[in-house]
């Protein structure tokens, strides 16, 4: 039982979509956007939070931010005015880049922000905790329910990419084709061009009698 339980985390471990956890620094009076390629009803989570310069004292005014998350076409997920922290979480209802930009305001002198950030997808932005509690499943049924999300995550993501995929090989086509219908142009325009100017020249040697 314990070496299976070992041989499932170790699958999971390696299966589960990564989780985007960094920490960046942001100058005052300049944007940073952050940018995460998703497929169409994926759960994402996000949580955010300005680390506090003074440990033990109230955030500075000055160490506030604007965040707004939005999808491929610009729509708004998520937006918040002059915070210092706060989360998201909703369903993708479109495939592909979604961006969270964080915005400082301007002060004199400038001031350097710090910024924790996480950013979940898929399978990684369910709550197992809450699934155990709700289901009143054993650990094993949970982390074979673990390993069945995280497959069908996978599946998903393999069919996401063949049609990536095919949308790269149709533009790839349609780029060839106008490329050699430019070269062709191209071709005719160099010949019309070069007999034009083999006229011009048998017109003028003419009139000076030299031929």
């Amino acid at each position: 039982m314990w070496r299976l339980r070992t041989i499932i985390a170790m699958i999971l471990g390696v299966m589960v979509p990564m989780v985007e956890s960094m920490r960046f620094d942001l100058q005052s009076g300049s944007t940073k956007c952050i940018t995460e390629d998703i497929k169409n009803n994926a759960m994402i989570v996000g949580k955010y939070s300005v680390v506090n310069p003074n440990e033990g004292y109230p955030m500075p005014d000055t160490h506030k931010i604007t965040i707004r998350v939005t999808s491929p076409y610009g729509n708004n997920y998520h937006y918040a005015d002059h915070v210092d922290a706060g989360n998201y979480a909703f369903t993708a209802a479109e495939s592909g880049d979604y961006m969270a930009c964080f915005w400082a305001a301007d002060h004199k002198p400038q001031i350097i922000l710090s910024i924790d950030f996480e950013w979940k997808s898929g399978v990684a932005a369910k709550d197992w905790s809450n699934v155990a509690k709700k289901g009143h499943i054993e650990v094993m049924e949970l982390e074979l329910k673990k390993l069945f999300d995280t497959i069908t995550s996978i599946h998903d993501e393999m069919f996401y990419l063949r049609e990536r995929e095919k949308e790269m090989q149709e533009l790839n086509k349609a780029t060839n084709s106008q490329m050699a219908t430019f070269s062709l142009l191209s071709l005719l325009v160099c010949i019309s061009v070069a007999g034009l100017q083999l006229w011009h020249l048998k017109t003028y040697f003419a009139r000076k009698k030299l031929l």
